[in-house]
C-alpha cells in the first residue's frame, strides 16, 4: 500500500480579487535574516530631483516606495532563481530580445 508521504504533491493556490490584480514595481531590493529572504518590491514616486548630500557634493535624489514586501525561506531562493530564469530565457524567445544592461 502506498503512503501518504511516497504520493505525489499537488498545490492549489487561491487568490483574493484585490491581490489578483497585482502591483507595478520599477526595482526590487532582496537582503536577507538568517531565517529569511526579503524582497522589497519598489515604484517610484516622484521625478528625480537634484539636492546635495551630508558634505555639501550634488546628488539626484530618487524617492521610492515600497508597494509589496515578499519574505521567503532560503529553500525558495533556489526555486525562484530556477522559475526567473525559466520565465526569463522563454520571454527572450518569445520577443526576440534582452533586458536592457542596468547600470
Amino acid at each position: 500500500m502506498t503512503q501518504p508521504n511516497e504520493l505525489p504533491q499537488r498545490t492549489n493556490v487561491a487568490m483574493t480579487p484585490d491581490v489578483e490584480v497585482g502591483v507595478y514595481a520599477d526595482f526590487v531590493g532582496v537582503w536577507h535574516q538568517p531565517g529569511c529572504f526579503v524582497l522589497d518590491f519598489s515604484s517610484w514616486i516622484r521625478p528625480p530631483q537634484l539636492g546635495r548630500s551630508d558634505d555639501g557634493q550634488q546628488v539626484v535624489d530618487l524617492s521610492a516606495r515600497v508597494v509589496s514586501r515578499v519574505r521567503i525561506p532560503p529553500s525558495q531562493v533556489f526555486e525562484l532563481m530556477k522559475a526567473l530564469e525559466t520565465q526569463l530565457s522563454a520571454w527572450e524567445r518569445e520577443t526576440g530580445s534582452r533586458p536592457p544592461p542596468q547600470d
